[in-house]
């Protein structure tokens, strides 16, 4: 949504396009905080980039054909989710469900995955706001029109 927000933004600004779209400005202004800042990230995040390393270590000494389940194992076996080396995280929050999650997340397949569900689903909100966003320059057109005594 940041990046839609940052196409349209110079055109319409961004509070207007929040206006429309579900997101609040404070929600935009704080993700664009974090691409420059990294030290504002979740907890969460950070521990994530940190497993990450060691979820494509695993997968990759393992010829690629790992699932998301056997990492988890392999890491079990490891001690690397039990110990202190998760980053603070307890023991069961790194589970291979979220495991699974940081993989494909981070994988060529998971984010062209993440581009084709976007293709295909429809964001009426995005319609919405063209179709706003046409009527309020319709409208600046027609007062500019009428003050500069062109039209009606």
């Amino acid at each position: 949504m940041t990046t839609f927000i940052d196409d349209h933004r110079e055109d319409y600004g961004v509070e207007p396009i929040c206006q429309v779209l579900p997101i609040a400005p404070s929600t935009y202004y704080e993700q664009k905080a974090r691409e420059v800042d990294p030290s504002r990230l979740p907890e969460r995040a950070v521990r994530d980039a940190n497993l990450r390393e060691r979820i494509e270590r695993v997968w990759k000494e393992n010829f690629g054909v790992y699932g998301a389940r056997k990492v988890w194992r392999q890491l079990m076996r490891e001690d690397l989710l039990r110990s202190g080396l998760a980053d603070g995280a307890a023991p069961n929050e790194i589970g291979r469900r979220r495991l699974g999650r940081i993989a494909i997340a981070n994988s060529d397949a998971g984010s062209q995955a993440s581009i084709d569900c976007a293709i295909d689903r429809a964001f009426p909100a995005i319609s919405e706001f063209h179709e706003s966003m046409m009527e309020l320059e319709a409208m600046t057109r027609k007062e500019s029109c009428a003050s500069d005594g062109r039209g009606a």
